[in-house]
């Protein structure tokens, strides 16, 4: 009797034959060929030959991709967006039209952290929506903040490379986050929000999403509007406090993780509003910050939400590393009736996404299922690595009059649009933006003064002050809290009290 016989089974045997990878059915899974002498119970030569042994151990030695290089730590459902208002005069993407159903799936992260990090690390989430929509995949890369830590993409590498191991200790660093922060302060806004309340969420379901960034919807006439996107979670936001989340994430530090799929499986309601602020060119050249700035929100009270459409999870994958890990989204991948805005960190997100999903997964990771399209259409892209669709058969791999495709059978507003409009810049130049004292702690301190109540304040304060306690360098420390400062007098002197520092300079 082998060994796979001996085992009793927990469910009836599926009707299913247990083969090697060419279909070849074998005998069990844990037998292995070898040459034996009759004297000893274990030991045997193995043979060469024994193609399932080989096979299972080369594909185990193989079984790792690369992992994210941001955004590692994830998990996703499926589900659908429907589209519940009547917004044409707004756009003209087709799963925009009221009452459309697109199937979705959805991915959540950590930014920092590694693969195997904890869900409850204090951190930027990332809420990723992939839209199978008529006119191809449309993915909504987004955030859980409605802003972001910089405004100039060169900037991003080594903001994470400041936020992640140590080049020499292979350690977090307390001291390199920091001395990036305060040598960047445009960062104090995101860094408000992550170390408030947002920066834990209870649960995956209990976070919004927002796209941070300005994008632009058009009209079938070719009509615009920047907008921004927000997908605000209907079962309210939640969170852990710090002390419950250094718990977790020492007791189960998939804890998110798990919530989710439970929820879900259990039938929970996983679902969200799906709205947007909009704005004319006109009022956009009048809006106190440039639209195009990411560290800044647009004000609610001037620039009102407008519902579009529901996002509803109800469907756990059946295999995490097919459906979710293999996910690959890009902020380039656009349909008719969306396009980028001149937002330059967006711009840069536009090449970096699809590049490292290359990387990653190859260069034809949109033939994985979870990745294709649900409508037909036919290209010149042909060949490389795991093409597996049929390489589009005998179609030319040229524009050909001999065997024309349809160019022009839905006209992309983008394309009208873009030979109406002047460029937005004609300068080329080497460009940093500065941190203006002013414009750039108003926002923070409202969130101070306006959104945080006394319980929230005293959450943050203790939240950065056990942050910043870290820090092993009392100038970088002291750099920080003369940036609060600027925000207002009040978190820089808690702070400094906290942190038993007495000579920090007042208010200038």
């Amino acid at each position: 009797m082998s060994s796979a016989e001996g085992l009793s089974t927990a469910g009836a045997v599926e009707e299913i034959q247990y083969v090697t990878t060419n279909g070849a059915p074998h005998t069990e899974p844990y037998s292995s060929q070898q040459l034996r002498d009759g004297n000893n119970p274990v030991g045997g030569r193995l043979l060469l030959q024994d193609f399932h042994l080989i096979e299972s151990l080369s594909h185990f030695n193989r079984e790792r991709i690369p992992e994210r290089v941001v955004h590692a730590k994830g998990a996703g459902a499926h589900g659908y967006f429907e589209s519940t208002a009547d917004i044409s005069s707004l756009c003209c993407a087709d799963f925009l039209k009221e009452g459309t159903k697109s199937p979705v799936t959805v991915r959540f992260s950590t930014n920092v952290g590694e693969s195997g990090s904890a869900d409850t690390v204090r951190d930027l989430r990332g809420f990723a929506i992939k839209i199978r929509t008529s006119q191809g995949i449309l993915d909504w890369v987004f955030n859980s903040s409605p802003i972001f830590s910089l405004r100039d993409p060169a900037k991003f590498p080594n903001f994470n490379h400041a936020a992640r191991r140590d080049p020499q200790t292979h350690l977090r660093s307390p001291l390199n986050v920091w001395d990036y922060f305060s040598s960047n302060p445009e960062s104090v806004h995101q860094m408000m929000i992550m170390m408030g309340d947002r920066g834990i969420p209870r649960s995956l379901a209990m976070q919004n999403g927002y796209s941070g960034h300005t994008f632009k919807f058009v009209n079938a006439a070719g009509k615009w509007h920047f907008v921004k996107i927000h997908v605000i979670s209907d079962q309210g936001v939640k969170h852990y406090t710090q002390e419950e989340a250094d718990a977790l994430a020492g007791s189960n530090p998939d804890v998110l993780t798990q919530e989710l799929f439970q929820r879900i499986e259990d039938g929970k309601s996983t679902t969200w509003t799906i709205s947007v602020q909009t704005m004319t060119e006109r009022q956009a050249a009048n809006f106190e910050h440039s639209v195009f700035d990411v560290t800044k929100v647009w004000p609610l009270s001037q620039y009102p939400r407008r519902t579009i459409g529901k996002l509803v999870l109800d469907r756990n994958p059946l295999n995490y590393f097919a459906e979710i890990e293999q996910l690959a989204f890009a902020p380039s991948h656009l349909v008719p009736g969306i396009e980028p805005s001149a937002d330059p960190v967006l711009q840069s997100r536009l090449f970096a996404y699809p590049d490292a999903q290359r990387y990653r997964l190859g260069v034809n990771n949109s033939q994985i299922p979870v990745n294709a399209p649900i409508n037909s259409g036919a290209n010149f892209q042909r060949d490389g690595f795991m093409t597996v669709n049929g390489n589009q058969g005998n179609r030319p791999n040229y524009p050909s009059t001999l065997r024309p495709i349809q160019y022009n059978s839905v006209k992309a507003a983008s394309v009208l649009t873009d030979e109406q409009r002047q460029l937005e810049a004609a300068e080329i130049n080497n460009f940093l933006t500065t941190f203006d004292p002013v414009l750039d702690t108003e926002q923070p301190r409202a969130l101070w003064v306006r959104v945080f109540n006394k319980a929230a304040k005293d959450r943050f304060i203790n939240n950065a002050a056990g942050a910043l306690g870290a820090v092993q360098n009392e100038e970088i420390v002291k750099r920080q809290l003369r940036i609060f400062r600027l925000v207002h007098d009040d978190i820089a002197d808690r702070l400094a009290e906290k942190l038993g520092i007495s000579d920090l300079p007042g208010r200038e």
